[in-house]
């Protein structure tokens, strides 16, 4: 049980610091994948929530941004709103909700890694996270966060 608290406190306290929370293998409890036309190799935490919440509708060479989210049941769900988002998930829907009265729908949502990997490298465009142990083909790509 005393274990359980303090993981839970270092947890919380790397939310709060703005820092990824880390899995028991010292790395993020996700990885940022991409169609591999897209450009670049890193991005920060800001655009990648700018484009999970739909505010950032184009990358740079002017090509559509197409998000795909897991389950609101999944735990790499639950780490990257978080950390990215910096909303727990019933805060994120209710942002969605708001949102769809305006007309904009929420990413679409994948129920498994592989489904998310499938999305990803059938879409020019798709930016998605899966967890780190998800196994990447070469029709995806991993990014880094910058920050």
């Amino acid at each position: 049980m005393r274990r359980v608290l303090l993981s839970l406190f270092v947890l919380s306290g790397s939310l709060l610091a703005g820092q990824a929370p880390v899995d028991a293998a010292g790395g993020t409890p996700y990885r940022v994948i991409v169609h591999p036309q897209v450009k670049g190799g890193r991005i920060s935490r800001g655009a990648l929530s700018s484009i999970f919440l739909k505010q950032a509708p184009k990358w740079n060479d002017g090509s559509a941004i197409l998000p795909v989210d897991q389950s609101v049941r999944s735990n790499v769900r639950r780490s990257f709103s978080g950390d990215v988002l910096l909303q727990g998930i019933p805060e994120v829907q209710i942002y969605w909700q708001r949102r769809m009265s305006q007309g904009i729908t929420p990413p679409p949502v994948k129920a498994t890694d592989e489904e998310v990997v499938a999305f990803v490298a059938s879409t020019p465009g798709a930016i998605g996270y899966v967890s780190p142990a998800a196994l990447l083909p070469e029709s995806v790509r991993a990014v880094e966060l910058a920050d």
